[in-house]
């Protein structure tokens, strides 16, 4: 009928990280990053990287609502996509079949995506391997999706008890998923040279001897 919502809503033009920005992500651990917000950002435990060895990503977040059991959402995300994204999927934590597998993966790295988030599961762990982008879900399940919506893309989302919005910036390793939100992104990098600085002397120390922390230090 002509009054029936859209199946997939898709925001306006999203805001995006300058690239300078994203590139100070480079190689910095996870722990540090949720240290530089104060000790939170990290997604549920349970997302973790699928293919162990294919872990670590950085950059720019685009988000899509695929709710439970479709995937809609996430064929719909992949013309919002450019270099260096990393596409998220929310699910509802939805594990009773997969959200992707490995050709819609493939597709994604096709448009430019760097990594895939989702607090859902994925499937076709051979193939995603091939694919070679790090894709971090709860689980793996050969059960598939419908293609119905609805769905959105572009809009804020919750994946892992922690909101996502596009333009976020994201970073992940093998201890799991961090996100710093958009208004967040300067001042983080400001804090994280005082954590890395900080971090390094604390290691030499170790290394040195130490046996116990320097709490008046």
């Amino acid at each position: 009928m002509i009054d029936d919502a859209p199946r997939i809503q898709i925001a306006g033009t999203p805001r995006r990280p300058e690239p300078e920005q994203v590139a100070a992500f480079a190689g910095v651990p996870t722990g540090f990053v949720v240290d530089a917000l104060g000790g939170s950002g990290a997604l549920d435990y349970r997302i973790k990287p699928v293919v162990p060895e294919q872990a670590a990503f950085f950059g720019p977040a685009v988000t899509c609502n695929a709710g439970p059991a479709d995937n809609l959402a996430v064929i719909a995300a992949l013309d919002s996509l450019k270099a260096g994204d990393v596409l998220i999927a929310a699910t509802g934590g939805h594990t009773g079949c997969a959200v992707t597998g490995d050709l819609l993966l493939g597709m994604a790295r096709n448009n430019g995506a760097i990594g895939f988030v989702t607090d859902g599961c994925v499937r076709d762990i051979p193939g995603l391997r091939q694919v070679g982008i790090p894709c971090f879900a709860v689980g793996v399940t050969p059960n598939s999706p419908a293609r119905e919506g609805p769905g959105t893309v572009g809009f804020p989302v919750v994946v892992g008890g922690v909101a996502v919005s596009t333009g976020d910036v994201v970073v992940a390793d093998q201890d799991g998923v961090v996100v710093v939100p958009f208004e967040r992104i300067g001042a983080c990098l400001e804090r994280l040279a005082r954590v890395r600085a900080a971090e390094a002397d604390l290691d030499a120390k170790v290394k040195g001897g130490l046996k116990s922390m320097p709490w008046g230090d």
